[in-house]
């Protein structure tokens, strides 16, 4: 109790805890784009449930990773030397993690370009893409493999374990507040479908890259994230205006 007091009492905590926070925040939109997609190929009395469980995975991993930081911090240590690189645990999960959501991005984006692929979505008396436990079991491959990204590098952001602690609680509740309404959104805007599955390529090219040792400033990411959602947005108000005069 007395080190949590000390904690709470030192700015540099305070700061430290905002930054992580931001950090971890914006870490997790990858996890909930993902999330959101594959959910929304449920079922429509199920998808709410898969997000929060989803989520909640998301939460029990990141915190029960924490509780092994010596363990995870040695996932960066070299096992393996191939052509003049060295490779780590965390090497190989990134680039696992990446591949596979290349996979599932380009898998989803043929379906949506491909008019003979069959039904991709739940509609009427037509049958979901994915079962329920297939759902859960896709969002916890990735939720194992971002959660990991994300400790180690608030790792080296903080040495402190409660404040990495609160700064996942947080995230993981904006999370979960942020789920409905942004599958929803996705839902309703078939080119948001096309755009978020852009990102997830983007970032699972990112994952490969960095897990080969490539380092790719996450600012620059999510600034092109950021700068093709506004231009989709442009997109979105300027059919809606053509609507309104035609």
């Amino acid at each position: 109790m007395d080190h949590l007091m000390t904690l709470a009492a030192d700015p540099a905590v305070w700061a430290a805890l905002g930054a992580l926070i931001a950090m971890e925040v914006v870490l997790g939109i990858d996890n909930l784009i993902f999330i959101s997609i594959l959910t929304n190929k449920l079922p429509e009395e199920q998808r709410s449930l898969g997000r929060k469980i989803g989520i909640g995975l998301a939460l029990f991993m990141r915190l029960a990773l924490l509780g092994t930081v010596a363990f995870i911090v040695q996932l960066t240590e070299p096992i393996l030397s191939l052509f003049g690189k060295a490779f780590s645990w965390r090497d190989f999960i990134l680039i696992a993690g990446g591949l596979f959501l290349v996979w599932k991005a380009t898998t989803e984006i043929h379906h949506k370009v491909d008019v003979n692929h069959g039904p991709d979505v739940f509609d009427g008396g037509r049958a979901a893409t994915v079962t329920f436990g297939a759902a859960i079991f896709q969002i916890l491959l990735l939720d194992l493999v971002f959660s990991i990204d994300s400790i180690i590098t608030a790792v080296g952001m903080t040495e402190h374990v409660p404040v990495m602690m609160i700064a996942v609680i947080v995230a993981v509740l904006v999370m979960l507040l942020a789920a409905d309404p942004l599958a929803k959104f996705i839902e309703k805007n078939p080119t948001i479908v096309m755009l978020a599955l852009g990102f997830l390529l983007m970032i699972g090219g990112t994952l490969i890259g960095e897990g080969f040792g490539a380092h790719i400033p996450k600012g620059y990411i999510y600034a092109a994230m950021a700068f093709s959602a506004l231009i989709e947005g442009l997109n979105m108000m300027s059919r809606r205006a053509n609507r309104r005069r035609g």
